[in-house]
């Protein structure tokens, strides 16, 4: 016994050995780019701006109140604090000196220009599939487009080993282990081009896929069984977008397209990280890329894809909140007769709630989302709905539907055990089974700081 455990114990000093030695012997290796473009190629016009909304780069690049792309967003990781860089052609605290080479290393080996290590925070598993075309899409516009900002960002807020860049390296060893560049896989230009959006520039598994042992995203391109079968992102529930748990198999895509071009539909809003993607990102792609990449995640799924005629019809139009089914018949029935013993937290329904989300809990279409059925209403991560009824929510406005929606909050009008009761309601009303809140669990979140929620 003593023996096995000896050469148990020496095998992984040994290997131990082998990783630092490899650490430190092994060159850092550049990817080179993954097609060869004719000499002197130059993207089309509006190209590069294109791909940054494609890839989401002004939300996480910006800090509240900061210029466009001068980083200093704090990415709350597992490990720590991270700070979001500075990529404006700044050229001491910014982009502004680096190559090609360098700028394309970033997005798909996750290197600096001087070689240290990105944290995965930056989505480079992700933007490994990007393609050549839109990484120097991307490097011409921010050279020549973007305004330099002088903006020192702070370093990585983490405990020992996390803050030592090189040990990065191993975890690329585990993690990037698929080829760069993009080839579809789905056997029809329109979803080859949509799973080209999920996969890389929208970086969707970032959030949406689950994580592994040692944190890489497990799932990260369409042929993996776990890839976009539900995540978490700071306190926030990425649902799953495929598999039976996944609502999308509920929507036709017109709704799916809706929600993701206006971060609205007759069934939800958008909320957490996904109203920065609607409001950053989404919204400014064209009709073509929406429906392509609504049509693609259905089809991921194994469901019917036919596109819709139009990305949310402009016009006015006259829509009915929806009736209660035979699942919400008890609850509504419950509200509606307004009876004086009625349970608390029925009665802050009434109070509070009603008036938009109605006695059916299915809501108003494409203005307040229904509460039956919710997946933020019923997860098991119960901080994003705590938050929102303590701060309140707003869905901003696109083109596609100029006007915002804002709930308000209720932090100063309920108290911790009111909250308790009624989220608790919430999540046990219209057929919902979900285990109800205490007192002390909206207190703490109440004391900690809050998922972004407006």
């Amino acid at each position: 016994m003593m023996k096995t455990l000896f050469r148990i114990l020496a095998a992984l000093v040994l290997l131990a050995a082998l990783a630092v030695a490899g650490i430190i012997l092994i060159p850092v290796q550049r990817t080179p780019p993954s097609e060869a473009l004719a000499a002197g190629w130059t993207p089309a016009p509006g190209a590069g701006e294109y791909a940054m909304r494609a890839g989401d780069c002004l939300a996480c690049h910006t800090a509240d109140g900061g210029a466009d792309f001068a980083g200093g967003r704090a990415i709350e990781s597992p490990m720590g604090r991270i700070w979001t860089a500075n990529i404006t052609p700044d050229p001491e605290t910014g982009i502004g000196n680096w190559s090609l080479d360098q700028f394309r290393a970033a997005l798909i080996d996750g290197l600096r220009a001087d070689g240290a290590h990105l944290y995965p925070a930056m989505p480079y598993e992700n933007f490994r599939m990007l393609t050549e075309r839109d990484i120097r899409a991307l490097y011409g516009y921010f050279m020549e487009e973007v305004a330099p900002v002088r903006n020192p960002v702070p370093e990585p807020e983490l405990p020992f080993p996390f803050n030592q860049r090189w040990g990065i390296r191993v975890l690329n060893w585990l993690t990037l282990n698929h080829d760069s560049g993009f080839t579809g896989t789905m056997g029809d230009p329109a979803l080859d081009r949509g799973q080209y959006l999920a996969e890389g520039p929208g970086h969707c598994a970032a959030c949406h896929s689950p994580r592994t042992v040692y944190m890489g995203q497990d799932g990260i391109t369409a042929d993996d069984p776990a890839f976009l079968t539900g995540g978490h992102i700071e306190s926030w529930e990425a649902p799953p977008l495929r598999g039976p748990q996944s609502v999308l198999r509920e929507w036709p895509v017109s709704e799916l397209a809706a929600l993701l071009a206006t971060g609205r539909n007759f069934r939800t809003t958008a909320n957490g990280e996904m109203r920065l993607v609607v409001e950053h990102s989404l919204q400014y792609l064209s009709q073509d890329d929406i429906i392509a990449l609504s049509r693609f995640l259905k089809a991921l799924d194994g469901q019917p894809h036919d596109p819709p005629e139009a990305v949310a019809p402009m016009g006015p139009a006259a829509l009915m909140p929806p009736e209660a089914d035979a699942a919400g018949a008890a609850t509504e029935a419950l509200l509606s007769a307004v009876s004086p013993d009625m349970p608390l937290g029925a009665r802050l329904y009434v109070d509070n709630c009603a008036a938009c989300h109605f006695s059916t809990g299915r809501g108003s279409p494409e203005i307040f989302p229904a509460l039956q059925g919710n997946s933020l209403v019923v997860s098991d991560e119960i901080t994003p709905l705590i938050s929102i009824i303590l701060d309140g929510a707003e869905v901003p406005g696109t083109a596609a539907r100029p006007m915002p929606l804002v709930m308000q909050g209720y932090a100063g009008r309920l108290d911790d055990a009111e909250i308790a009761e009624l989220a608790s309601f919430l999540r046990r009303a219209w057929g919902n089974d979900a285990a109800p809140v205490s007192a002390d669990e909206v207190a703490r979140i109440r004391r900690e700081d809050r998922p972004q929620t407006r």
